[in-house]
């Protein structure tokens, strides 16, 4: 069952909204097992649980990966066939370098990666940006070691103001372009919104 954004604007809005308030709450329980557990708790389950809440009644195929192809804007994710190979790559870099990061001390740059590398990969049909915007903060407040205080959390404040967070993924996409992977300007930006949460500003 689902609801078509054409058939009826305001109904698929407002399920998009409660979907949204129902996948922070189950973000909020996955990151206190996260806190328990260890970074490994951070799996596909949890990505696909994260989906499937992001995307209920208005997708049909939430919580799984995709199996078709899909475009979005200039950017051409990567054949379905590769993404669970990449997902696995892509946990791999979360879980080893959890401690010693290749991408230097920055406290959000394995969260700039994982945001920037879901939103590369595309690996479900519907809700990526949303799904990796949670998968962000769940590594944040990992980082952290704590569930982070705040009304307005980092994923609703990169829905706010979207342009920044759409230069830092074209950023992160030329260094990967050019055969490096660079998430700074992400880091950076994610770092400015962490701090406005903390401080409420």
């Amino acid at each position: 069952m689902s609801v078509r954004e054409k058939d009826n604007p305001d109904l698929f809005r407002r399920i998009q909204e409660q979907n949204l308030l129902r996948q922070y709450d189950l973000l909020s329980n996955c990151i206190e097992i996260g806190l328990g557990k260890g970074i490994e708790a951070f799996d596909k389950y949890t990505l696909w649980a994260l989906n499937y809440a992001a995307v209920s009644n208005i997708a049909q195929f939430g919580g799984r990966f995709r199996e078709e192809p899909i475009y979005v804007g200039n950017h051409v994710p990567p054949h379905f066939e590769k993404v669970p190979h990449l997902m696995d790559l892509f946990f791999s870099f979360i879980h080893e370098n959890w401690t010693v990061d290749e991408l230097g001390d920055h406290p959000t740059a394995l969260a700039a990666y994982a945001l920037w590398r879901l939103n590369w990969i595309h690996p479900f049909v519907e809700g990526n940006g949303r799904t990796a915007r949670a998968a962000c903060y769940y590594l944040i407040c990992l980082k952290q070691g704590k569930l982070l205080p705040g009304t307005r959390i980092v994923p609703e404040r990169i829905r706010e103001n979207r342009q920044p967070y759409y230069e830092a993924l074209k950023a992160a996409d030329r260094a990967w372009d050019a055969g490096h992977i660079d998430v700074s300007e992400m880091a950076n930006y994610l770092e400015t919104l962490l701090l406005g949460q903390l401080t409420e500003e």
